[in-house]
Formats: structure tokens, sequence, C-alpha cells
């Protein structure tokens, strides 16, 4: 009888410390890192598609005024439809070229997308137009979301890609889980992490020339005649 309870007790107390070393090593911490920087994953992706989905509509809306540059409205559809074929799921995240193009795909689609705001400031007819103005609101807001999504998301991956290379949750990484770091979202073109600003008030007014004298020579300053 002692010698049955001495043996259960010693399978229990094994099976204890088998588990505590097995979480020891990142058998849950490792995956539920890796699910959290998936789901951070996924709504970069749901911002991405909404900014998509709004400029269809912005571009009609621009068709409409009169003269408007064509080519830059071309360069943004083709830069959309190229953006929305190129799909990264949660296995692609670890592939850095998959990666790059995903994401120099969408700074193209920023800077279209930009320049084309940028040109409806010389018309006036869209300034004035409530669905243009609704549409570059939205589109602005995206962009705001689009950049706390992709920050949230790189945080993410920070703190899955420490707990694959810690011990001793990288001992799991390796040998249960041949884990592989997840690619952060850098933008590769300057400016192209910051959401695009557009001012309808114009470009400021060059300052005017103080007024020349009889002899055609600008006055001298007070502190010179001083």
């Amino acid at each position: 009888m002692a010698a049955s309870l001495l043996a259960r007790f010693s399978r229990f107390a094994f099976a204890a410390v088998a588990a505590a070393g097995l979480a020891g090593c990142g058998v849950n911490a490792i995956p539920t890192a890796e699910e959290a920087a998936k789901s951070k994953w996924a709504e970069v992706q749901n911002q991405y598609q909404r900014r998509s989905d709004l400029i269809p509509n912005l571009v009609a809306t621009v068709k409409g005024a009169a003269n408007f540059e064509q080519g830059t409205l071309v360069k943004v559809t083709e830069a959309r439809a190229k953006a929305t074929s190129i799909q990264i799921s949660g296995e692609d995240l670890s592939d850095p070229d998959k990666m790059a193009k995903f994401q120099a795909a969408q700074e193209q689609l920023s800077s279209g997308l930009g320049r084309l705001l940028v040109a409806a400031e010389a018309y006036p007819e869209l300034k004035a137009n409530d669905n243009f103005k609704t549409l570059q609101d939205q589109i602005e807001r995206t962009e705001n979301r689009i950049a706390i999504a992709r920050r949230d998301y790189n945080d993410a991956v920070q703190s899955y890609n420490t707990t694959i290379r810690t011990f001793p949750a990288v001992i799991g990484a390796k040998v249960i889980y041949g884990a592989k770091p997840l690619v952060p979202f850098t933008a590769t073109t300057p400016g192209a992490d910051t959401a695009p600003t557009v001012s309808f008030d114009g470009p400021a007014a060059p300052a005017a020339a103080p007024a020349a004298n009889d002899n055609g020579a600008a006055p001298a300053s007070k502190a010179a005649t001083n």
C-alpha cells in the first residue's frame, strides 16, 4: 500500500515538474505572443483595406473636376490595384521578402494618394465639394489609424521576438516550435510612416518687397540708419 502511494506520488511529482519545466520553456508564452502579433497584424490589414475601399469614391469625385490631372488619378488607381493584390497571412510575417513587397506597395499608394490630395488644392470646385471633403477627412483619419495599428503590431512583434530569444523560452522556441522572428513594419521611404495632411488654406503669400527709393535702391533698415 505504501509502495503504491509512493509510486503515485512520484508520478504526480514528475508530471508537476515536467509541466513546470515546459512552462518555463515557453510552451504557453510563445504561442500566446505569436497570436497577439498576428491579431495586431490583422488590424493593420483591416485599416489598409478601409483606406483602399475609400479610394474609388475619391477618384470618382475628383474626376468631376474640370481638367484634373488624369495622370495622377491613373497612378493612384494602379497603385491601389497593386497594393490590394499583395496580402500577408499570419504565416508570412516571418518572411522579410513578402513583408518588404507589401510595405513597398502600400507606401507607393500612400505617396500617390498624398499627391492627389495636394493637387486637389488647385481646384476650387473640389474644395467646395462636401463629398470630397468628407472623403478627405475619412482618409486622413484612416491614415492615423493605420499608423496606430502598425505601432501596435511592431510592439507585439518586439514582445514575441524577445520571448523566443530569451532563456529559458528560447529552448522551447527552437526545440518545440522552431520559431522564427517576425518582421516588424518599417517604412522604407522618408515620411511614409506619417499620415498625409492637406491644408486648403493655400500657400502662404510671399512677403511684400520693400519699396525702392528714387534711385532704385531698397531703403536701409532702421538699425542701419540709427
